[in-house]
């Protein structure tokens, strides 16, 4: 694979990941969607299926690597990739990530305008407090774009993350990748996909699930961007959990493998 597959390859696969990923968060929290409340057997489901397709549709470019923790668990990984390809994959990813968020914006955006003006919802601003402390904290539509924890313990928080990105890296190496071990197969989209679902219904309560540094950080970067009425803040005291997290889980999973497995 050449390094400009291999940025095109997750650039598109990324991006649709958050899409879908992203699209299905907007579905189940906007006013005026037709899928709104549907619930977090929807998120979950949405999110698996969104990896379904990004891999499918990548894998031959790329991969299908989706996720910085991936490319550094395959990078750790006994005969895995050159670490030279690292930052195109990386960079790739965060690009998707960003064009993934700001689509959801664009097939949402009457519904972010009837919800972020409603003040049902946003409430009446609070002229107490400065526009710097109104910004900071999470919006009131973060969570469609990034993750964020239900109970706020940084210990507990990148603890969570550091397992579920353990479990799913794992699962890739031992179940998942293509005959070169470097990518996801054709079997290995499917096994992925459920692995996700997997993941939020069980993992995901306490954090939203990042488990993928892009994911949470590329959309992040997007909302503090977007011209959103009344967004709020893009809680970037909060984001180094579901980057640092992830990679410390991959890391963690990829010497789990070389040593029991490889």
């Amino acid at each position: 694979m050449s390094s400009s597959d291999i940025f095109i390859g997750e650039t598109i696969g990324t991006a649709i990941l958050i899409l879908l990923g992203g699209g299905v968060c907007a579905a189940v929290t906007l006013k005026a969607s037709k899928a709104r409340n549907a619930g977090w057997l929807a998120i979950t489901f949405g999110w698996g299926f969104a990896v379904l397709t990004a891999v499918y549709t990548s894998a031959p470019l790329s991969g299908a690597h989706l996720n910085p923790a991936v490319t550094l668990a395959l990078a750790l990984k006994k005969d895995g990739i050159d670490w030279d390809q690292v930052p195109v994959y990386w960079g790739g990813q965060l690009l998707g990530a960003m064009i993934g968020a700001a689509l959801v914006w664009v097939a949402y955006y009457g519904q972010f305008h009837a919800h972020l003006t409603d003040r049902e919802i946003v409430g009446e601003p609070d002229v107490s407090k400065s526009v710097e402390a109104r910004e900071t904290g999470a919006g009131p539509v973060l969570g469609v774009f990034s993750t964020g924890p239900e109970v706020r313990v940084a210990w507990q928080n990148i603890a969570t993350e550091v397992i579920g990105t353990i479990v799913l890296v794992l699962a890739v190496l031992t179940q998942g990748l293509n005959g070169e071990g470097k990518g996801l197969g054709t079997l290995g989209a499917l096994v992925t996909a459920l692995v996700v679902v997997s993941i939020g219904l069980s993992l995901g309560g306490p954090t939203g699930y990042a488990i993928n540094p892009a994911r949470d950080l590329g959309p992040r970067i997007v909302h503090a961007l977007l011209p959103l009425p009344n967004k709020g803040g893009s809680d970037w005291s909060y984001a180094w959990v579901p980057v640092a997290g992830p990679l410390i889980g991959a890391a963690i999973a990829a010497g789990i493998y070389n040593v029991a497995f490889a």
